[in-house]
This record gives structure tokens, sequence and C-alpha cells, in this order.
């Protein structure tokens, strides 16, 4: 994968996208880099709403009324519920998917050196612009080569805990 010395512009100013405790950027990658581990370790974020006056019910699935109009809640209202997002919480990574169909990572054992995202992202590193220039300011969580196909990731993939570079088993 062909890299770049553009850096782009941090429209997060720093204090965007970003973990303030150690300094790297919340990576972002589209969902069709990696779909298939995606879709194997991703869980689905669901709310719950009243079908008659559409609040938010609390306990979701398991709420016997609605706390706001007391509507009894029926068997199959909530056969149709599409989920808010996706996430993973694994404890090595936290990450979720947007509308966009983009995945932001907000935490992981691996960073690689990235271009800063558009203003959709602001401060955020495309984990799929890997810079050539390695400036510490553009460390951004990546994923690990076990996320893609053929077990290689397509930019450099360093740890965090070592920041050595990390090989493709």
């Amino acid at each position: 994968m062909p890299t770049s010395i553009y850096k782009g512009i941090d429209y997060g100013r720093g204090i965007t996208n970003i973990n303030l405790i150690d300094g790297i950027r919340y990576g972002v990658i589209c969902l069709n880099e990696i779909t298939q581990a995606w879709c194997e370790s991703s869980e689905p974020k669901l709310s719950y709403y009243c079908s008659n006056c559409g609040a938010e019910l609390k306990k979701g699935a398991e709420a016997k009324r609605c706390p706001d109009c007391y509507r009894k809640i029926e068997e199959g209202d909530f056969d149709f519920i599409e989920p808010d997002f996706w996430s993973i919480d694994d404890g090595r990574y936290k990450a979720y998917s947007d509308d966009n169909n983009d995945i932001f990572i907000l935490k992981s054992p691996y960073f690689s050196y990235a271009q800063f995202c558009s203003p959709c992202a602001p401060g955020a590193g495309y984990i799929m612009n890997e810079l050539e220039d390695k400036d510490y300011n553009n460390r951004t969580y990546c994923f690990g080569h076990d996320w893609f196909d053929d077990e290689v990731a397509p930019y450099t993939v360093y740890s965090v805990e070592t920041g050595e570079v990390v090989q493709p088993c």
C-alpha cells in the first residue's frame, strides 16, 4: 500500500478524537476493509422505545409497561428493531461503527501512523492512509494483522506497549 508524506489537517486541534492519556488518535477504517472480522466480533447496541408514544424504555426488552403512557408492552413489539450501531468492547479493542459504514477504533493494543481524517472525523486518523514520515503526533489506533483476510494489515502495525513493529504471523 502506498504511503503519503502529507499529514493532513488536525481539525480537532489536538483535543478531539484522541486519547488524551496516551496521545494516540482514534482510528477510522471503512467497514469494507474488514467486513468478515467485524461481523464475527461486533455486537449490536439496541435501544427500545414505546410503539405508542415513542418514550425510551430504560429496562429495554424486559419492560412491562411504558413509563410515560403506561401502555402494556406486548410480545412482538420488538420483532423488527434495528441496532443503533455495532460495537466491540472486549478489553483489547473498543470500537464502533457509524451510519456511514466507518469504524472508529477508540482503544487497541496497536497503532499506526496515519493521515488526519477530513473534517467529518476531526482529529482522528484514517488508518488506510499510512504516513511515510512517522510523526509522533499522528499515532493512530488500528486493528492488528489478524483482522484482515490474508492475516497481513495493509499498513505497518506497532505495539502500543513497546512501540515496536508487530510482524504478521
